[in-house]
């Protein structure tokens, strides 16, 4: 079972680069791309808020679950 993070999906759907989602979400470049690459291991619900509101998207838009 996993998780699988889509940000990657929904920031090229919305023309938007890692840097414009950081200035936004105002979350560190680092963090983010640990979020984008899947290697965060939890997500405060605030920041996910913030990022769908900069992406105008919905939670399941950028979580995906998967039992493979």
């Amino acid at each position: 079972m996993a998780i699988i993070v889509n940000l990657d999906v929904m920031m090229a759907r919305r023309k938007m680069s890692l840097n414009e989602l950081s200035e936004k979400v105002d979350i560190t470049l680092a963090n983010l791309s640990n979020l984008k690459t899947g290697k965060a291991k939890a997500i405060r619900f605030t920041t996910l808020n913030s990022i769908c509101k900069a992406l105008d998207c919905q939670p399941a838009d950028i979580l995906e679950y998967t039992d493979k």
